[in-house]
């Protein structure tokens, strides 16, 4: 049973009591929803009862998501440019790798970008996923101008009729304000060759609210278009993914499940917020 399930069938017999409402808090506390949306569910749940009542809070938790587009519209014949941004560990860089392998299964050409040139580590990893799914790597030397490399990858990218390209970037929040003007400095740089269309940031299910402070940070340097949600391999986690869009209003646009180059699905709200309750 999903984290509220069992909680939600003591509800359904009558008005819960203090004590199920506080087994509530802390199973809200838990999930990494945030402390102000949790107070706003419990006082639907203290107010309400009966069978219906899992399905007013779906209703709840799901009105209170953004209405932005979660389609990331990639067609033949015209090139998308999608930016990775995120802190290094959050599986940013397999992100960029599994929405390369996404897309190259469906038939576009897809060309990646390793542009985190300050990490040799996710520079070798991307190449080795490049490797594995069939999908070319721009990478430069090590230490080198990221947006130099994404300048040639968009290059690339035009030249050779690519219809979708992947940059990867560095994510180093230690070194806050470099980080930022060098992340503008890319899509500057890009938009010069062809325009940026997405920029997304990844969002690790299990980092706890820190997660909504490093979006926050980002989407202040770099308008974000979406996110994606990494680790995210059961209904105890990831309830960090809806504060977060719930917050920012930015929507979830991917969520990673595993470790595997496959996974990776397609947002979808519903399916997720009945997770909890099944």
């Amino acid at each position: 049973m999903g984290l509220f399930g069992s909680l939600f069938s003591k509800f359904s017999r009558s008005k819960a009591s203090p004590l199920e409402l506080e087994e509530f808090r802390e199973a809200l506390i838990a999930s990494d929803i945030g402390p102000k949306f949790t107070e706003e569910l419990l006082e639907l749940v203290g107010k309400k009862s009966g069978e219906a009542l899992d399905r007013y809070v779906h209703e709840q938790i799901h009105s209170s998501l953004t209405k932005g587009d979660r389609n990331i519209s990639a067609s033949r014949g015209t090139l998308t440019t999608i930016v990775i941004v995120g802190v290094n560990g959050t599986g940013k860089t397999t992100s960029a790798a599994k929405l390369a392998k996404h897309f190259s299964s469906q038939g576009l050409s897809v060309l990646l970008a390793a542009a985190d040139t300050f990490r040799a580590a996710a520079v070798e990893q991307l190449q080795t996923w490049g490797t594995r799914i069939g999908v070319p790597v721009i990478a430069g030397a090590a230490n080198s101008d990221p947006a130099a490399v994404a300048f040639d990858a968009a290059s690339r990218a035009k030249r050779e009729n690519i219809e979708v390209l992947i940059i990867d970037t560095a994510g180093r929040l230690h070194t806050k304000s470099n980080l930022m003007d060098e992340l503008g400095k890319v899509k500057r740089v890009v938009e010069k060759v062809t325009p940026v269309n997405e920029v997304l940031f990844v969002l690790d299910g299990t980092t706890g609210q820190n997660g909504i402070t490093q979006a926050k940070i980002f989407s202040e340097a770099i308008s974000l278009s979406g996110i994606v949600v990494t680790k995210v391999d059961g209904s105890t986690k990831g309830g960090i993914a809806l504060a977060t869009e719930r917050e920012l209003q930015i929507p979830i646009k991917f969520v990673g499940t595993g470790e595997d180059i496959t996974d990776l699905q397609l947002f979808e709200p519903d399916a997720y917020i009945d997770s909890l309750f099944t």
